[in-house]
């Protein structure tokens, strides 16, 4: 079918930009994924981050006040738990990896058949 595509209406090469994901659109469809995936992940890494940098200014300045201090610590253990969720989800995408595709990297780094 691609054959008889490219003999009647030609090939098309891909823009400079794309060289580097290759010419299988099945690979750069699951580069993509796998870049917005990371995107997320490092997203979620800096906004934890921010959180325990604000936690830690609200628990500094808090000084006796009790209410305070509780809202801080509960900032930072809530800034821990959505921290240990993003990291636990590479350990759930590599057992569902291996255990549905047989291989752990397969969730993480998508590979899309294509015709």
């Amino acid at each position: 079918m691609q054959h008889l595509l490219a003999q009647n209406f030609g090939q098309i090469t891909a823009p400079s930009a794309l060289q580097g994901y290759g010419t299988d659109p099945g690979s750069a469809i699951g580069k993509l994924i796998q870049t917005i995936i990371w995107l997320l992940i490092i997203g979620a890494g800096l906004f934890a981050l921010f959180n325990f940098i604000l936690a830690g200014y609200s628990f500094l300045s808090a000084s006796d006040d009790s209410k305070k201090v509780a809202g801080a610590w509960s900032m930072i253990w809530q800034s821990a738990l959505g921290l240990a969720v993003a990291a636990g989800a590479f350990v759930l995408a590599a057992i569902f990896g291996q255990l549905i595709f047989g291989d752990p990297t397969f969730i993480l780094n998508p590979k899309i058949p294509t015709l």
